[in-house]
Formats: C-alpha cells, sequence, structure tokens
C-alpha cells in the first residue's frame, strides 16, 4: 500500500514542511505580488495532492463511494495541518480560508477526474 502511494506520501510532507516551516523562510521570496497568492498556492497545493492519489490508486477506485471517501484523506490532512498551524507554530496562524481554498482544490481534482475518467476507460478498451 505505502509503495502505490510513495508519490502521494512526498508530497504530503513536501506540504506539511512548506506549511509549518516559519512564515520569515517565505519573506525572501516575493516573486509575485498577486493578492492573495497564499490562497492560490493552497488551492494548487491540494490540487496535485488529490490529482496523484486519485492517479495512484485509479484501478481501485470502482465507484463515487470510494472515490469521495479517499478524498477525506487530503481534507482532514489539510484541516489537521491548519490546527498545527495554530498550536505548534509562532509565525504562522491557522486560517479558515486556507482550509477552504484545500478543500477547493481537492473538490477540482475530483469533478476533473470524474469527467476525464470515462474518455480514458474507451481509449483504453
Amino acid at each position: 500500500m505505502l509503495k502505490k502511494n510513495i508519490f502521494s506520501i512526498l508530497l504530503a510532507a513536501v506540504i506539511m514542511f512548506l506549511s509549518l516551516a516559519s512564515s520569515q523562510t517565505f519573506e525572501k521570496v516575493h516573486v509575485f505580488k498577486i493578492p492573495y497568492f497564499d490562497k492560490i498556492v493552497h488551492f494548487s497545493m491540494y490540487f496535485v495532492l488529490m490529482s496523484s492519489i486519485i492517479l495512484e490508486n485509479r484501478k481501485t477506485l470502482k465507484s463515487l463511494k470510494s472515490l469521495f471517501l479517499i478524498s477525506l484523506i487530503p481534507l482532514f490532512y489539510g484541516i489537521l495541518i491548519e490546527f498545527m498551524q495554530g498550536v505548534f507554530t509562532l509565525t504562522r496562524s491557522a486560517s479558515f480560508y486556507d482550509a477552504v481554498c484545500d478543500a477547493a482544490g481537492i473538490l477540482i481534482s475530483v469533478l476533473l477526474w470524474l469527467c476525464i475518467k470515462p474518455s480514458i476507460k474507451e481509449t483504453i478498451r
């Protein structure tokens, strides 16, 4: 099970590192002056995480229920990290809106998979 999901586990570790690292680490990296850029980053990280989970488990995701259940893993992971930011870090704070952006990234990944999955099955046959 772990070997099958190694890329997702590595992505989750990178997300945890980026989320719990001191915010001063990222103050030096102001390449983009886009308002709410951090929300775009949250959306993107969890979109990529959910997409990798789906791709690594695509053969076992037979039903909508199993897809929904597997999507709870990154959702609760994101909520846990937001909680950890509020409790264990001094330079970060928990944000409800970050968790919403995490959930949005997961949802869009799932919806995208549901849209492209039928065309993938047809091309494989």
